[in-house]
């Protein structure tokens, strides 16, 4: 659920509630529903038309929270159907026409329950996606994907298809390229990447290899928590080298 910039439901007047939001406030509405959406991204999404938030006579952004809302029904279609911005638009203009919009399943094929989309997030539920929803997904082309894959960023399971983290990974991969980084500046984000999962193997493998279901459910949660840690401390450590760098 979005935050409301007065700290939830019942505080503040309707006045408050409308009062215009910079792009920061927006993020963290944002954050709580879309965890690793950025600035870029909504201004990404504002350039594609998606979005569009009042200016300031000195040039800020100052959105409203049907803009907000709006934001957040795009992330969903991506999150949730993989549906390129092209599609999305026109669903959203169908929506403010009042019509009823019916989302593809993420494999491609109509929702096999019929269920129509009115603004509520609807959830995926397929473990994987084919090469053209990840397409979809990450608004690349097939060279931009092959590429990827050339580079080890990312890869198909062994059973075929594209697991959900394979997506989370082509997006930004795909976001960072908009900065001018390649898949040859990325290789060594994978690596390290790959000798950071090595290592918590290593601490969790005792775990897993016990007999006991509760014991191995504990490496699980181990090897996740340890993998949370070693995120935040790779923030912290770039975060750290820049402000040495630029300073």
């Amino acid at each position: 659920m979005l935050r409301t910039p007065t700290g939830g439901a019942g505080h503040g007047t309707a006045t408050a509630d409308d009062r215009p939001m910079s792009i920061g406030t927006v993020l963290l509405q944002l954050r709580d529903e879309f965890p690793e959406v950025t600035i870029s991204k909504i201004r990404f999404l504002e350039a594609e038309g998606l979005v569009e938030p009042q200016r300031t006579p000195s040039g800020y952004r100052k959105f409203r929270p049907d803009d907000v809302e709006r934001l957040a029904q795009v992330l969903r279609m991506q999150r949730d159907h993989y549906l390129p911005l092209r599609v999305i638009r026109e669903h959203l203009d169908a929506l403010a026409r009042g019509e009823q919009v019916t989302l593809p399943a993420p494999g491609g094929e109509p929702d096999t329950a019929g269920h129509s989309w009115s603004g509520a997030s609807v959830r995926a539920t397929a473990a994987r996606i084919g090469r053209a929803e990840l397409l979809a997904a990450a608004e690349v082309t097939e060279s931009d994907l092959d590429a990827w894959e050339s580079y080890g960023l990312v890869a198909p399971s062994g059973e075929g298809g594209y697991d959900a983290a394979t997506v989370t990974i082509a997006r930004l991969v795909a976001d960072l390229g908009r900065f001018g980084l390649e898949p040859r500046h990325l290789r060594a984000m994978r690596g390290a990447a790959d000798r950071e999962a090595g290592l918590i193997e290593q601490v969790v493998a005792p775990l897993r290899r016990h007999r006991n279901p509760q014991t191995r459910a504990h490496a699980e949660a181990t090897a996740k928590e340890l993998a949370e840690l070693s995120v935040r401390l790779h923030s912290a450590l770039v975060q750290s080298a820049l402000q040495i760098r630029l300073h």
